[in-house]
């Protein structure tokens, strides 16, 4: 069945509202986001529901938009608390196994409920049952991909763990090894389980190249980051539209916890570190943060949602379970971070020096970017300890003209302009 075919010769009321279904999996970095385009949706007069694990479910309800589960919240705690999902080597397998492969008959049976005339799919890039339903029920679907590193090229190529290419390497060279790692990696643990589900709907034509060609809607993929962190590249898909950074924190006019305040105005700014929202093997991270801090004779900050990684604290280190990022950045010397693209965002915007610790999926391409700027450092996970810390830290704030290049990049964030062009461009998606 062609795309589209069940809806042709139907038309959708004139003036009506649509229907807008988000999907997405993963941590706060990947929920968040797509919380803050459903409730621009959402404002906009349209009808929004967000398909996703339940472990977020009262904070997207807060922002009245409707759930749709997918999983349950021992499936999100069973994922987050295994190691394999930050392990270099075994990270993207594990995704593929624990979340890609099993939400996919899941997100599209749910999908069921709802009409290709009047709804509009919005997903990110591993959510395969939205793209399977745009093929087998003619959605229209606009791919939301945060990381750059998810648009593959042979120009200029993303950092990939274990994919052995520079600037220097030859385009001819590049696809070879994109082609080596479809066969033997990713379609290799994607497509079998996927065609064999494609071909139950009747789409007999098999999948290849899950990542490089397939995932990527050709009605629409929205790339949130700005062409100065990631230029567009003439091999990505046509249908790309890059709108810049955009934000959703509930930092937005919330004020912060009074003693969070308190710290933050009584003292020198401090160094602000995070491991990331789904980071919970961060001990080591944390024990190292605090011997840096002591060493550079420096206040420091810890965001963690999980206090049974963070060591004793002396009176010069805050902890703090959470906080809106966008609130506390900016009145911070210096954020050391896991290279999350949003992470890395507030801290572009909030115009503070970067100390990247990749671990692995779009990390390293992440902190590359930003080293490339000249706003930021990188430190591998692996390497983390007080004194590397310590020694990385007082080396990246001693740069010349350090400041003045955060200020500058800080002023080229827009994040409400970010937000718009996104929800304009998904809006142009509307059902004929």
């Amino acid at each position: 069945m062609a795309p589209r075919a069940m809806i042709t010769g139907r038309q959708r009321p004139s003036g009506a509202s649509m229907r807008y279904v988000l999907c997405t999996m993963g941590s706060a970095g990947d929920v968040f986001p797509m919380i803050g385009l459903g409730a621009g949706l959402k404002a906009r007069g349209h009808a929004v529901w967000l398909m996703t694990n339940p472990y977020s479910q009262r904070r997207i309800e807060a922002e009245g938009l409707a759930f749709l589960p997918l999983g349950t919240v021992a499936d999100f705690e069973a994922a987050m608390d295994d190691p394999r999902l930050w392990d270099a080597r075994r990270g993207f397998e594990y995704v593929v196994e624990s979340g890609m492969l099993p939400g996919l008959p899941a997100t599209y049976d749910a999908l069921e409920a709802f009409d290709p005339l009047d709804t509009v799919l919005v997903a990110s890039g591993l959510m395969f049952g939205a793209r399977v339903a745009q093929e087998a029920r003619g959605f229209r679907l606009a791919t939301v991909h945060l990381q750059p590193s998810m648009l593959r090229s042979v120009y200029e190529t993303a950092c990939y763990p274990g994919l052995p290419v520079g600037p220097r390497t030859p385009r001819w060279l590049k696809r070879l090894a994109f082609a080596g790692i479809d066969r033997l990696l990713i379609d290799r643990l994607i497509a079998p389980e996927l065609n064999a589900f494609r071909r139950r709907l009747g789409l007999a034509e098999p999948v290849v190249s899950v990542f490089g060609r397939w995932m990527h809607s050709p009605d629409l993929v929205v790339a949130p980051f700005p062409g100065w962190f990631a230029a567009p590249q003439p091999d990505w898909p046509a249908a790309t539209r890059l709108t810049g950074f955009a934000r959703y924190d509930a930092g937005d006019g919330a004020g912060l916890d009074a003693g969070l305040d308190a710290f933050l105005g009584e003292g020198a700014a401090p160094l602000a570190f995070t491991a990331g929202s789904a980071m919970r093997q961060g001990r080591d991270f944390f024990r190292a943060a605090v011997d840096a801090c002591e060493r550079l004779g420096q206040r420091g900050l810890l965001l963690s949602g999980h206090s049974e990684q963070l060591p004793a604290l002396p009176a010069t280190v805050y902890a703090v379970r959470y906080a809106p990022f966008s609130a506390v950045f900016p009145r911070c010397a210096a954020v050391v971070h896991h290279g999350g693209i949003g992470t890395a965002a507030q801290a572009l915007a909030a115009g503070v020096p970067q100390l990247v610790t990749p671990m692995a999926h779009d990390q390293p391409d992440n902190a590359a970017r930003l080293a490339r700027l000249g706003v930021a450092a990188s430190l591998p996970f692996a390497k983390v300890s007080g004194v590397a810390f310590a020694t990385t830290l007082a080396s990246l704030l001693a740069r010349p003209g350090l400041a003045e290049r955060c200020a500058e990049l800080a002023g080229r964030v827009d994040f409400a302009a970010g937000r718009e062009r996104a929800l304009d461009a998904i809006e142009a998606l509307r059902v004929p």
